[in-house]
């Protein structure tokens, strides 16, 4: 076989601080929408692989949630499957936001890459954002701290410097068989993907308390004769505030949530979406190891 009918195949895991562009940068490598992106913190909650061809190669994209110090059951669960990820991975890439630049956050996430078998990638983030002056430096640092393979100067907003970390990316991973057809571009089910995208909403258009204490699972997914689908989710909150502030004034808050939901949907799923949603008060949900495998996450205990 000749090098051009040789495939290749491999994961590569995108991990770092919350909030450093992951999801962003997952969505631009992937040319569409696999992940939900927001400006608040650990908006992913669980790893979610997106498929990119390049070239021969099939590249699994490995969304992971933003690494911090867990405090809840839910937390503890979010970072094992970000460390879960890095650990599959045939290449890890350290996403760090070039603007933030080292925290004692992103020094922990070194020390924990440092024990990493394979290669490990650097990419400085947002560095639209920063005078080209100040990106060596930060580059220079984080090497002496962690001898990277690679290191990139991307944008994902932009996408800037992308083309280079994609075809490095297709040449380093090993020869192999595709592990998903040609035309998938993610693993997600459809049910979570729908308990995604109105999450997304809840964290774009609610502040403060709510988002990171709000869980939605789809209940009910139902194909109807005319190709559309009728979907029925339910929000948890974990106390009667919360729940009021996502209704909002007469239910036009949740209303709003389900309407940018559905369009969404609609995009995604290219057919006709009928979107139904309810909110609970579920004191202690985040706690709950149901409500944790229901998002996708396994139980850490």
């Amino acid at each position: 076989m000749s090098d051009e009918q040789r495939t290749r195949c491999g994961l590569i895991a995108i991990v770092g601080a919350p909030n450093a562009g992951k999801s962003t940068l997952v969505n631009a490598l992937a040319g569409t929408k696999v992940t939900i992106v927001s400006p608040k913190p650990q908006t992913t909650r669980f790893r979610i692989r997106a498929v990119v061809m390049r070239d021969r190669a099939q590249l699994i994209l490995v969304d992971t949630p933003g690494i911090f110090q867990p405090r809840r059951r839910l937390d503890r669960a979010m970072v094992a499957a970000a460390w879960g990820g890095a650990k599959d991975a045939d290449v890890t890439l350290l996403l760090v936001d070039a603007k933030t630049g080292i925290t004692e956050r992103l020094e922990a996430i070194l020390e924990g890459l440092a024990k990493q078998k394979h290669r490990v990638w650097l990419a400085l983030n947002k560095t639209d954002l920063i005078d080209p002056p100040a990106l060596l430096p930060l580059a220079e640092k984080l090497n002496a701290a962690l001898n990277f393979e690679r290191t990139f100067m991307i944008s994902a907003e932009k996408s800037r410097g992308l083309d280079r970390l994609l075809d490095d990316m297709a040449a380093v991973v090993p020869e192999g068989p595709w592990l998903f057809p040609e035309d998938e571009l993610s693993d997600l089910p459809n049910r979570m993907l729908a308990a995604e995208i109105v999450r997304e909403q809840i964290l774009r258009q609610t502040h403060e308390e709510v988002p990171h204490h709000a869980t939605v699972e789809t209940e009910s997914w139902q194909e109807r004769d005319d190709g559309s689908v009728r979907v029925d989710c339910t929000i948890y909150v974990g106390r009667a505030t919360q729940k009021a502030i996502i209704i909002g004034d007469k239910g036009s808050r949740v209303k709003e949530i389900g309407r940018r939901a559905r369009a969404e949907l609609v995009a995604l799923l290219e057919r006709p979406v009928h979107l139904f949603l309810n909110v609970k008060e579920r004191t202690g949900w985040d706690e709950e190891r149901a409500r944790i495998r229901a998002i996708g996450l396994e139980d850490e205990g």
